[in-house]
């Protein structure tokens, strides 16, 4: 079972990293599309750069959900990776960003691909416990939903506060 779970995770990374690169560059390739928008990163702040990890991840825990039904866990593992992921992004950067002061591209696009290895290992290493004590799997995967909507809404109504302010060009949103 281990090395099934490790085979998973694997491919999860992969498929994440891959998916993710793809969509940093969707938006301008489409033109703009608003239909592609909200899974694409429509400009260079952190929060799209978020979004360019959740969507892949997502999309493969669904298609992962079908292989791992024995998992009464499953959603919740999934959750806990994914807010994992998404906290990474934002303290990674924030946090080299004030030592060092400059935002080289190298260490941005690092940051993605080490975000989601630490994702997948940390999923990997709860998927070979015991299933965790969890109360609802509906509740996990509904939390995974709204993130996904918050996602769709903040691509379009973007705040503005500086997660979602695009360092190039210092507007927020589309």
């Amino acid at each position: 079972m281990k090395r099934s779970i490790d085979l998973w995770q694997l491919w999860g990374f992969a498929i994440t990293s891959f998916g993710g690169t793809i969509l940093h560059f969707l938006y301008d390739w489409t033109g703009g599309s608003p239909l592609v928008a909200p899974f694409s990163g429509v400009n260079e702040s952190t929060w799209e750069h978020m979004k360019l990890l959740f969507w892949p991840m997502f999309l493969f825990a669904i298609v992962q959900s079908f292989f791992f039904r024995d998992r009464w866990d499953f959603w919740y593992v999934k959750l806990r990776g994914t807010l994992l992921g998404l906290a990474l992004i934002p303290v990674i950067f924030y946090t080299y960003n004030g030592v060092i002061g400059t935002s080289p591209d190298w260490i941005n696009i690092a940051i993605f691909f080490v975000s989601a290895a630490i994702v997948y290992i940390y999923e990997a290493k709860l998927f070979q416990k015991e299933p965790a004590a969890c109360h609802s799997s509906r509740l996990s995967l509904a939390a995974l939903c709204v993130i996904a909507l918050l996602f769709v809404i903040f691509t379009f109504a973007t705040p503005e506060i500086d997660i979602f302010k695009d360092p190039l060009t210092g507007t927020y949103g589309i």
